[in-house]
């Protein structure tokens, strides 16, 4: 049975066809865990082999191989050619290949494809593409399409992928996914066991996982005892930093009456574990690293991170394991615990939401001070306020300049604070596309939807900015020109009012002569 896109799923298609067409051949796709990045690239692949040529999808593992097969005969009907091991597709009538990068990039086997001989090449997981292994096969095949795809890109990781990518074609993020009811809903609850890794080295650009056991065992009972106590009837995965930690904390779990169940890359029974814990013979799943890429238990409604990372592709990777929807499962619970360190790249609930640091230190401050679960992303719109409530205070004048300028048109400084994103208050361009001047059209689009173009400096800004402004018009949200002159009357935050709301007040002012009604405060009225 066909699958059908779904309406996101559609529009990243659309708009990594439309960068290729525009001359920018390496370009991202950016889709949380469970948004079905499979499928996005498969229809890609459909669409670009209907005229002919051939395409490639490059893993780093079997599993990862075998999925993207599977639906790529979903989605386009084809089967796929296998470029691993024994098995090779060169003389292969089948116009896709999937293939292993261990494989590929060995001169022997590479130099035996002619460099024209794929048009289309997909990386999963492309935050492994800067590798000599994978940049050994894409260099290849210059002429080829590129297409990287990805859980996450933050600004860290934009900016190193950037050295080979031209551009960021789609992101949908967490937030629109959860909005949009197609991944569940996030709640964080603090464990207030203190744990010390200020003293901790790193090692390939993350936290050393030998001395992150020395910090953490001392605390393994009381951990395993937290979750026997209070969340035995979750269906838990826990993620550890080493084999012999997730095995002993199986066994902890096991004496404590918990039906637990561990299972690493040297499983023999791998399969059969993973089996029954879908079937519900086991409550909790340990691990050390194996399941944050090609395993999917959409019943998992428990995470526990045990393994402190800087890396958010892979924090994200390992929440994302309980992100998806599953009958009956209201929530997906993510256990953090005080992680002591002095540096500010360490990952924590808040990392799956914001790219801004202030924002992010404001979640983990409400988070860390609720004494129950909280909604990360009622976190999320707390600390946003809050955030933009101080800047509103620091950027004062400049505001009430902007709000006093004779212009129909809104500042784009003045418009980010108003709809409370703090991501399109603090962007910095990063790809070279984005450093360039604003497009004509670009500007013509913005100027009819009642912003002020000349006030955006970069074409990136431009990009993001029509995006937020297409999608508040999708989701009936109030428009620049409603914000602009609203504000003018002294209302605040009129971005995050409904268009009816703003439409409703223009009509009240118009009926009393665009005059406040005496005693009115429009700065503390709230629709």
């Amino acid at each position: 049975m066909a699958i059908e896109l779904r309406p996101y799923q559609a529009e990243a298609r659309d708009a990594i066809l439309k960068e290729w067409s525009e001359g920018r051949k390496r370009t991202l796709l950016v889709l949380p865990t469970g948004c079905g990045k499979t499928v996005c690239f498969a229809a890609v692949i459909k669409e670009r082999l209907a005229g002919g040529g051939r395409a490639l999808v490059m893993a780093h593992r079997g599993e990862l191989l075998d999925q993207a097969a599977d639906k790529i005969k979903q989605v386009t009907g084809m089967d796929c050619a296998y470029e691993i091991a024994d098995r090779s597709s060169l003389d292969s009538p089948l116009p896709v290949t999937v293939g292993s990068v261990q494989s590929l990039c060995r001169e022997s086997r590479l130099e035996r494809f002619p460099q024209d001989y794929f048009s289309t090449i997909v990386v999963d997981e492309a935050h492994h593409c800067l590798s000599d292994s994978y940049q050994r096969v894409l260099g290849h095949f210059p002429e080829a399409n590129v297409l990287g795809v990805t859980a996450t890109a933050d600004r860290a990781d934009k900016k190193s992928l950037s050295q080979y990518f031209e551009s960021l074609a789609y992101e949908y993020t967490p937030i629109q996914a959860v909005k949009e009811h197609w991944l569940c809903p996030v709640s964080s609850k603090m464990i207030s066991l203190e744990l010390d890794i200020r003293k901790v080295r790193e090692t390939n650009g993350d936290y050393d996982l030998s001395e992150i056991v020395i910090v953490l065992e001392p605390y393994l009972w009381k951990i395993a005892d937290e979750i026997a106590r209070n969340y035995a009837d979750r269906k838990t995965v826990v993620f550890l930093p080493l084999i012999n930690i997730s095995q002993r904390f199986c066994e902890m779990l096991r004496c404590m009456g918990v039906p637990a169940a561990e299972v690493n890359g040297m499983s023999a029974d791998r399969a059969e574990i993973l089996r029954d814990y879908a079937a519900g013979r086991y409550s909790v799943l340990c691990n050390s690293m194996l399941l944050t890429e090609g395993w999917d238990c959409p019943a998992v409604d428990c995470i526990v991170i045990l393994r402190p990372t800087k890396i958010r592709s892979l924090y994200q990777q390992m929440v994302g394991r309980g992100m998806r929807l599953f009958p009956g499962k209201n929530e997906l619970l993510l256990l953090d615990f005080l992680w002591l360190t002095e540096r500010h790249d360490l990952c924590r609930p808040s990392s799956l939401l914001s790219r801004d640091e202030a924002v992010t230190a404001e979640i983990d401050r409400l988070l860390g001070s609720s004494a129950q679960p909280m909604d990360i992303m009622e976190a999320e719109e707390e600390a946003q306020r809050n955030v933009l409530a101080e800047r509103e205070k620091t950027l004062a004048t400049r505001l009430r300049d902007l709000r006093g300028l004779k212009t129909k048109l809104v500042d784009p400084l003045q418009y980010a604070m108003s709809i409370a994103d703090c991501d399109l208050a603090s962007y910095v361009p990063t790809f070279a596309w984005e450093m360039g001047p604003p497009s004509p059209k670009q500007i013509e689009f913005l100027t009819k939807r009642g912003i002020l173009a000349e006030s955006v400096d970069n074409a990136g800004k431009a990009h993001l900015l029509i995006d937020r402004l297409i999608r508040r018009q999708q989701t009936g949200l109030s428009t620049p020109k409603q914000i602009r002159c609203l504000e003018r009357y002294g209302f605040k935050q009129v971005g995050t009012w409904t268009f009816r709301q703003a439409g409703e007040m223009l009509t009240r002012l118009e009926k009393n002569r665009w005059r406040l009604p005496p005693g009115f405060c429009a700065a503390n009225y709230k629709p």
